[in-house]
């Protein structure tokens, strides 16, 4: 029978994998859902199981992902003011066991992967050597460290396409691309305000990036995903699709969350974590649920 201090230390080492999973980013891996929702498959069941299978399989992708990137930047993580209390920063999880874990769930997205969709097995292999590549070196790579990041969304929105055999408009893709890439670099100006000259410490392509160079960055991003989304909605290939130029409705919405973030992100370094942003600003989030409301209208009317 174990001893009340062998189940504590249990329930702790439990609770700090879980956290190390971070479950919180799996919002992230929602671009999965375009192709269900601008495929017009929103109502399909089998293909609402399908999807959601895809978005399962990109959770324990990117959990593997992370253990893998904290096992690798501990040390620089012990230093941050706020990731050195992440479990393996703070020495409540072993690097060893991290990485068996790390290995075991990337074993298990490319099985799963396999099963659902050869498409989307080869989409997941690519999230994962880019990812991988990515923890091992990419990341002190001066502009290449953001742009990783933001086309995995880009193989997200892919990878829910590739399930369900639809296309999805290059411009969608472009769109994906930029708005991620407009958040990564809002994480970036977020990291550079709160450490300030301690910043190369952490993270070595920070020494190259400045608060107003991102700031031009961010505005200009904001700008071309508003061009790429409105685009998207009046082009060719998406009103043959949908059968109307209604969708065009939705750009005030895109418009308001962008700029409404842009300018938390640069009065007071918010940024960070996107999640926390939503949470603290009401007004972004209605403006994405009116986006999705109106979306849903104008394709599924």
């Amino acid at each position: 029978m174990a001893t009340p201090a062998a189940a504590i230390s249990r329930r702790t080492g439990t609770a700090a994998l879980i956290e190390a999973l971070r479950p919180r980013q799996w919002t992230k891996n929602v671009f999965v859902f375009a192709g269900l929702v601008f495929g017009g498959r929103l109502f399909d069941r089998a293909s609402i199981l399908r999807e959601l299978g895809a978005f399962a399989i990109f959770c324990v992708a990117a959990s593997a992902v992370y253990l893998a990137n904290d096992a690798a930047d501990r040390e620089h993580d012990a230093r941050h003011p706020l990731k050195r209390a992440r479990p393996v920063a703070s020495g409540r999880l072993p690097v060893p066991f991290v990485l068996a874990v790390s290995a075991a769930l990337t074993a298990a997205a490319l099985a799963a992967s396999a099963a659902l969709s050869r498409g989307l097995l080869w989409i997941v292999v690519g999230y994962l050597a880019m990812s991988f590549a990515y923890s091992a070196g990419l990341k002190r790579v001066f502009l290449v460290d953001v742009m990783i990041v933001a086309f995995g969304f880009v193989l997200r929105a892919a990878a829910g396409a590739a399930v369900l055999g639809v296309e999805i408009s290059p411009w969608l893709l472009c769109c994906s691309f930029l708005l991620a890439l407009f958040l990564a670099l809002g994480k970036r100006r977020a990291e550079l305000a709160l450490l300030g000259d301690d910043a190369a410490t952490h993270r070595a392509t920070l020494e190259q990036y400045t608060v107003p160079l991102v700031d031009r960055w961010v505005t200009a991003l904001s700008g071309a995903t508003i061009v790429s989304y409105a685009l998207y909605t009046q082009s060719p290939r998406t009103v043959e699709h949908f059968g109307t130029t209604n969708l065009l409705y939705t750009v005030p919405f895109v418009v308001y969350a962008l700029f409404r973030y842009q300018q938390l992100v640069t009065r007071d370094g918010s940024g960070g974590d996107p999640g926390l942003v939503l949470a603290h600003s009401p007004g972004i989030l209605v403006a994405l649920l009116g986006w999705a409301a109106t979306a849903a209208i104008v394709i599924y009317r």
